[in-house]
């Protein structure tokens, strides 16, 4: 029996899922410490199931301003990957790389984006090479789109592009730690229902 929405997902898929993101998530603190020359440190990744307005709660609500980095995927997984990015991770980043003090979502200058956009591309890159890595599919990605807006703008996208799939989608959150700074990063994806399956059988989990 094939899975047919994200809503049957049970814990055995949730915990491989939890095993990508702590992979990414190890992949992505690496190449942080390595862009920021600093010691990054994260915890054990939380995965939920969740539909586009509690995600949009969990976010700081339909109003809140964030930075959203999609990218669509293809080869062997098609679908989305969005790495949300609220107020102080990028804070935190642009002090780190570009000395800034105050930063405000929504006044990035272009090189504020610039940077954004492509610690945005490392962690995508950390997620799919962790899917990667566990069930040796081939993963493609678009070159990373970067957006400022609301919270509930942005989860229109994939509630858009998606939508015929489930209107749930998997949401992986983050907390990094770097020095003083604990800032949390979330990573939503939204795989087509064919390609969660044929993950799940690379991996020989029982549907």
């Amino acid at each position: 029996m094939s899975i047919q929405r994200l809503e049957q997902l049970n814990e055995m898929h949730i915990d491989v899922l939890k095993e990508i993101g702590n992979i990414g998530a190890g992949n992505a603190a690496t190449s942080l410490s390595k862009m920021l020359d600093t010691e990054v440190n994260m915890t054990t990744p939380v995965v939920k199931i969740l539909d586009i307005t509690d995600a949009a709660n969990l976010l700081g609500g339909p109003e809140n301003v964030v930075i959203g980095i999609l990218s669509k995927l293809g080869g062997d997984i098609e679908g989305i990957m969005m790495f949300i990015i609220e107020q102080e991770f990028a804070k935190s980043v642009l002090t780190s790389l570009l000395g800034v003090q105050e930063v405000s979502c929504d006044r990035l200058t272009d090189m504020e984006l610039s940077a954004i956009s492509e610690i945005g591309n490392i962690m995508i890159a950390a997620y799919t090479g962790s899917i990667g890595t566990l069930s040796g599919m081939n993963l493609k990605t678009t070159v990373p789109a970067i957006t400022v807006d609301m919270v509930g703008a942005i989860l229109s996208v994939p509630a858009i592009e998606m939508g015929s799939v489930s209107d749930k989608i998997i949401f992986i959150e983050d907390d990094f730690l770097s020095g003083k700074d604990d800032v949390t990063a979330n990573m939503l994806l939204v795989p087509s229902i064919e390609s969660l399956n044929r993950l799940m059988e690379k991996l020989g989990i029982q549907l």
